[in-house]
């Protein structure tokens, strides 16, 4: 039997939370409800919903808090949400989409737009563990099925990046600016190794600010130097000149890298990958903040 995809509708008011319940039932869905914040987070803990249309005015804590603590937490970190409210000021809508909510419905709404809004957010959904939707390149997903592949053959190298302290970027600069940073990330990966590695390489983003090289033995060398050379001109890039020489910042960006071979072997699938490439990370570039 297939699975049913479940939505929970976050709404305080009765009327409403029926109306959209029936709603969604009729069309086919499993419909949770709850009339609190506080209950919404429990009950997306214990029965993790495919997409949530949370309200933001509820009796305890607004819908903004709602998201805040699901955001917190791997298990419901990815889940799609779409606000419906009456709040229709500018500043309400940006604060709602920096959350990380898909999609922003002021009310009074039409149901056919919102179910075809539901309907293009779950597909959107379905599609996120494949393509990173920010930096556009193949995600944990793929980069698992490579790896496999990998494992049965020798000679290749996984370098694992990380980029430190992107979380207190976006908190100064706002999640616009990180997405750039990542992205400018991404690109830098992907042209280093069409320029060090071969022509069977793959680069993969496999967390929020997590990605993966794999490539060929011989060639890690070059790819780590080319790596961090780049990275470090490009960092300082995106801090304004005034907080390159006040030293206000006190946690620049950082990449760390690490990295399995083959040659060590051991290796009983991706996980074991992924565990000996983070076990030993070292910084291969930084910011220059306030030096």
């Amino acid at each position: 039997m297939a699975k049913r995809t479940k939505i929970l509708i976050v709404e305080d008011d009765p009327d409403t939370a029926e109306m959209l319940s029936a709603y969604f039932e009729a069309q086919g869905y499993d419909v949770l409800s709850a009339a609190w914040g506080n209950d919404a987070i429990k009950l997306s803990q214990e029965t993790v919903p495919d997409l949530i249309i949370q309200d933001i005015r509820l009796p305890d804590i607004d819908g903004y808090e709602v998201v805040k603590e699901l955001r917190k937490t791997e298990r419901t970190s990815k889940v799609p949400i779409i606000f419906l409210t009456e709040k229709k000021a500018r500043n309400d809508r940006i604060t709602g989409l920096q959350l990380g909510a898909v999609d922003y419905i002021t009310k009074p709404f039409d149901m056919q737009e919102l179910r075809l809004r539901v309907r293009n957010a779950l597909r959107r959904a379905g599609y996120a563990s494949l393509v990173n939707p920010v930096t556009g390149l193949p995600g944990k997903e793929v980069a698992e099925d490579r790896l496999k592949a990998l494992l049965e053959n020798g000679g290749w190298a996984a370098l694992y990046i990380s980029i430190t302290e992107i979380g207190s970027f976006s908190d100064e600069y706002g999640f616009v600016a990180s997405d750039d940073v990542l992205r400018a990330v991404a690109l830098i990966l992907s042209n280093v190794t069409d320029e060090a590695g071969t022509e069977e390489d793959f680069v993969g983003q496999v967390g929020s600010s997590d990605f993966l090289i794999l490539t060929a033995e011989s060639k890690v060398p070059e790819v780590q130097k080319k790596l961090g050379e780049r990275l470090e001109r490009a960092f300082d890039y995106f801090y304004p000149v005034r907080d390159l020489q006040s030293g206000q910042v006190t946690s620049p960006m950082q990449a760390v890298l690490g990295v399995a071979k083959a040659s060590a072997g051991g290796y009983n699938g991706p996980a074991d990958v992924i565990h000996a490439a983070t076990k030993e990370r070292k910084v291969i570039a930084s910011s220059h903040v306030g030096s």
